[in-house]
This record gives C-alpha cells, sequence and structure tokens, in this order.
C-alpha cells in the first residue's frame, strides 16, 4: 500500500556537534550560503531577520513562502540547531526538506546529535 501524501509537509529539527568554530560565528557566510540553496531549491523568501550575540554566535529566521527555516548556533558549545519546515499545499516538498537539511549539515561539516521528522 503506498504512503498518503502528507498535504501539510515536513518539518525537520536537527542539533549539530560542529568542529569548526568560526562557522558558528560567520553570519555573512550564511546567508550567502542561504540565499543560494533558497534559489537552487526555487523557494521564495518573503524575509529574514538576524540578531548576532555578543560571543558572535547568531539567530537567523526566514521566513518562506513555503513556511520557515530558523538556524541558532551555540560556539561556546560547538552546537547549531536547525528548524526547516516546508508545506506540502501545491506538491509534496519532503525530499526538499531532507535536501536542504542535508545542505545545511555539509555546510556546518556537522554529526548529528538528535533529529526529528514530524510530519504535519
Amino acid at each position: 500500500m503506498e504512503k498518503q501524501h502528507n498535504l501539510l509537509g515536513l518539518h525537520k529539527l536537527l542539533t549539530l556537534k560542529v568542529s569548526k568554530e568560526t562557522l558558528l560565528t560567520d553570519l555573512d557566510s550564511f546567508v550567502h550560503f542561504t540565499d543560494h540553496l533558497l534559489f537552487h531549491y526555487k523557494l521564495e523568501k518573503v524575509g529574514n531577520t538576524t540578531f548576532v550575540f555578543e560571543n558572535e554566535s547568531f539567530t537567523i529566521a526566514y521566513c518562506l513562502k513555503e513556511s520557515h527555516i530558523c538556524i541558532h548556533t551555540w560556539p561556546e558549545i560547538k552546537t547549531v540547531t536547525m528548524d526547516i519546515y516546508l508545506c506540502n499545499y501545491s506538491q509534496d516538498n519532503s525530499n526538499k526538506v531532507r535536501s536542504i537539511s542535508n545542505d545545511f549539515i555539509t555546510y556546518f561539516g556537522g554529526k548529528i546529535i538528535k533529529q526529528v521528522e514530524v510530519e504535519r
């Protein structure tokens, strides 16, 4: 029996351990990388907001037409957390969520500490 298409989409949560601490404090490079990903996957950015902390860690939230991507870095413990959700209103975006997650894992050179997939 084939699995029924989930209309609301896939929400993926990740926690990564990152060995290269500078990636967790380089907001400009991260924004450039993410903007390239959005273009590559044909996702429409509605806007984004950032906050840089005293230790240069950052929080960034992308509001997308298709939903959102949020990233929080923790250089003091060499960790990054991610929240990636794309809705499936007009097409199944589950594979995009997984591919984008893998691209971020590769960008950070991260080791997965925890990952959760929630079918909405």
